[in-house]
């Protein structure tokens, strides 16, 4: 099993306008250049999939395992022989609104996938998260 997260405590934004941004999936390439589309049909909720096409990638449909409004996600994606994880919080705090992601890789081929696709997901938390945050305190 491979894990890895990011946090962030902003003043910039409410949980209401990140979860706004976060579940309005088919505009996900406004935030994040490193996909050309993601598409959900139907409603933002457990039970409910999703197809995301990265730049230079094949397609993937991406599960949503537990959804709470304004709150959490954990969606999951299929590797041969592995499965990635990734899990979404968002909390409110005494020192502003904290938005922690975590990715984590389980499967019998897991380590390859971490090192061919998802490390580079990984690195690029911190990028995704700050422009989500800026795109979301426009809302």
């Amino acid at each position: 099993m491979w894990t890895k997260s990011y946090s962030i405590t902003t003043t910039e934004v409410t949980k209401e306008q990140i979860w706004k941004l976060f579940i309005n999936i088919n505009n996900w390439h406004i935030w994040n250049n490193e996909i050309e589309f993601a598409k959900l049909e139907g409603k933002f909720e457990a039970g409910n999939q999703y197809q995301i096409k990265p730049k230079n990638g094949r397609m993937v449909t991406v599960n949503l395992l537990e959804v709470t409004e304004n709150n959490h996600c954990l969606e999951t994606g299929n590797f041969p022989l592995a499965k990635m994880y990734y899990d979404h919080l968002i909390e409110e705090t005494p020192n502003g609104l904290k938005i922690t992601n975590t990715i984590t890789m389980k499967g019998l081929l897991s380590f390859i996938w971490v090192q061919l696709v998802v490390k580079k997901i990984a690195a690029e938390m911190p990028v995704h998260v700050q422009q989500q945050i800026k795109v979301a305190s426009k809302i």
